[in-house]
């Protein structure tokens, strides 16, 4: 498999998490993401893949997979050991809710386009920019913080092993740290987060500062 991925993406995190959680390997094929002249934004990644987001996965049979939700859940399929779901339909449901909350309803407002836009339709600076970021991510975090806290029902967000909720929540948190946001301000996402940076598979796939 071959990944197309950038270090300080949290979509792209959330993959490699999973791949590590699963103890399988893809080759990282990194692609810029930050400048109006940024790889993902040429025609030549975007023959690959035509969003022009990262990351995408290229499986070991050619076929190009997009959108880090889908392929967290391919991997899980095709290596079911240990599984990234619940065993319960409900749990399951609240699993991908979680992870929706925060992929296309916080993340989906940050990534380094948006930005652009901003600042070329609306002629928003770097610090209005992080204004819009902070909004956002305090917004959808103290939403995901209700939601974890009404049906919390163990040690991580959804049971008492991390799964697809987690890989979502801690690309997600780390990166609202940087923001200067304190995790105690959310107590439940605070202390999943801290249970989280004690296995390696989510501590060495963080995602990376921005330089």
């Amino acid at each position: 498999m071959k990944l197309y991925q950038n270090e300080i993406s949290s979509a792209t995190s959330r993959v490699r998490i999973a791949l590590a959680l699963k103890g399988l390997t893809a080759e990282a094929l990194p692609v810029s993401i930050l400048g109006e002249d940024a790889e993902s934004r040429q025609a030549g990644y975007r023959s690959v893949n035509p969003q022009g987001l990262v990351p995408a996965l290229l499986t070991d049979s050619g076929v190009l997979l997009t959108q880090s939700l889908a392929i967290v859940e391919y991997l899980d399929e095709i290596q079911p050991e240990p599984p990234l779901l619940p065993d319960t339909a409900e749990g399951r449901a609240q699993a991908r809710s979680i992870a929706l909350a925060i992929a296309a309803e916080i993340h989906a407002l940050l990534p380094p386009r948006i930005g652009l836009h901003l600042g070329k339709v609306f002629q928003a600076d770097a610090d209005a920019i992080t204004a819009w970021n902070r909004h956002w991510v305090g917004e959808g975090m103290a939403a995901v913080e209700t939601m974890i806290a009404g049906r919390r029902p163990g040690a991580f967000a959804v049971g008492d092993q991390p799964g697809i909720a987690e890989i979502f929540l801690f690309p997600q948190a780390i990166s609202a740290r940087r923001l200067g946001f304190d995790l105690a301000s959310w107590p439940n996402i605070a202390e999943i987060v801290a249970r989280l940076e004690g296995i390696p598979a989510f501590q060495e796939n963080a995602p990376a500062p921005r330089r």
